[in-house]
């Protein structure tokens, strides 16, 4: 009878454990979806839809960056995060903090860089100074890009999956494109619904 009650108080609180993770799990969720509704996005304006990738413009727009000297979006992307997060967070020479912005933007070359958007209100001149000595504010120019877009949470194989497939479209098309390469962000590490992802191109 000893054992009985016994397991039984055990199930019950393994129980009570697991409905407290899964309150947790949803309100974390509930919170990711509402924090994503006011954070201000790279916009762009559609140019042409095709059946797996559409071609985008972009206008000039402010970054703050750091290059990295790995590659790869698993031996990069921690790293490049906490660099800048640091400095939106408020490592900076006023402890000031700054908007978080999306997507989260890294270069698909031999060395990464990461750079997260100024939000538009904020110029070169009105940003506080980064503590982190290799952060700098890079100024990317109006660009037209290809883009292709992927769910769930990315990874080297998933982002060299579909930048392959988004060269054999624009091949399949004629259309001219550089060799410069991004993957975008767009979600936060625990958000676990509606992730959103992207391979972009710079068209010449």
């Amino acid at each position: 009878m000893k054992i009985v009650t016994y397991i039984n108080t055990k199930m019950k609180i393994l129980l009570i454990l697991l409905t407290l993770m899964l309150v947790a799990f949803v309100i974390i969720q509930i919170f990711a979806m509402n924090g994503q509704k006011n954070i201000e996005m790279y916009t762009y304006q559609v140019n042409k839809k095709y059946d797996t990738f559409e071609i985008r413009n972009y206008e000039a727009t402010l970054f703050t960056s750091v290059k990295l000297s790995t590659k790869g979006y698993k031996n990069s992307s921690g790293k490049g995060f906490s660099i800048l997060a640091g400095y939106i967070f408020g490592k900076n020479e006023r402890n000031e903090k700054i908007a978080m912005t999306s997507p989260v933007a890294m270069t698909l070359e031999d060395s990464t860089t990461m750079m997260f958007m100024v939000p538009k209100e904020l110029k070169k001149e009105m940003l506080p100074t980064p503590n982190h000595p290799e952060i700098a504010f890079k100024e990317e120019p109006a660009k037209t890009v290809a883009a292709i877009r992927f769910g769930g949470w990315a990874n080297d194989k998933k982002i060299a999956t579909y930048k392959q497939q988004l060269i054999a479209a624009l091949d399949t098309e004629g259309i001219a494109y550089s060799d410069r390469f991004y993957f975008f962000g767009y979600n936060a590490p625990y958000e676990a619904f509606n992730r959103i992802n992207e391979v972009i191109v710079e068209l010449q």
